[in-house]
């Protein structure tokens, strides 16, 4: 999964802060840009983690435009960073299935078009699935 992410300058006195739209009070900090990013992915996974154990969903990132419009932002730096959600749940178990050639052809392109994994694609695609009811019961 990819989100936006506003990154407020910083100087000598004051780091970079980072700032994740998407996920109300997602925020973080670092010394340099390239740190306050790094640190970013961590505050993500860090949120959705504390997100998904208190029974809540994985929020959709928005397009970067939606918020680069928005004047609470005027003036910061943007950037995207992406998170592998298979690494959110603390117990992961191995499984072996079966996919058509063209399929997972399809599927490891449109992971790396998300900037993940393609067991965390399938995972939030499946979880999308069955809380927006489009699975079968």
């Amino acid at each position: 999964m990819r989100y936006p992410i506003a990154i407020e300058k910083g100087d000598k006195k004051h780091a970079f802060g980072v700032v994740v739209p998407d996920l109300p009070g997602c925020f973080s900090a670092g010394d340099t840009m390239d740190e306050a990013i790094d640190n970013s992915i961590e505050a993500i996974e860090l949120w959705l983690e504390t997100t998904l154990e208190d029974g809540g969903s994985i929020p959709d990132s928005s397009a970067i435009e939606k918020w680069q419009k928005d004047p609470e932002y005027s003036g910061w730096i943007w950037a995207i960073v992406g998170v592998d959600l298979a690494k959110l749940s603390s117990i992961s178990k191995r499984i072996n299935i079966t996919v058509p050639e063209r399929v997972l052809s399809l599927i490891d392109k449109a992971a790396t078009r998300q900037g993940e994994s393609r067991s965390g694609f399938l995972v939030r695609a499946a979880l999308d699935a069955i809380e927006h009811g489009t699975v079968v019961k």
